[in-house]
């Protein structure tokens, strides 16, 4: 029987991992989660010329 896992066995594991991890999120008083990006207030045409900056030569387009 060395090696051989049976069905009962996978089951009964599966059972107490998945009883574990609801026992640990019910037991958390908080939740880390990412910070959502806050968006950009200024855009590509944010209403000011930079000056040319730039390598030039599209002027006479």
């Amino acid at each position: 029987k060395a090696g051989i896992i049976t069905p009962t066995k996978v089951e009964r594991t599966a059972l107490q991992n998945a009883a574990e991890v609801a026992v640990l999120l019910l037991t958390t008083d908080c939740i880390v989660v990412e910070k959502p990006k806050e968006k950009e207030e200024h855009g590509p045409g944010h209403g000011h010329d930079h000056g040319g900056m730039g390598m030039g030569g599209m002027d006479d387009f």
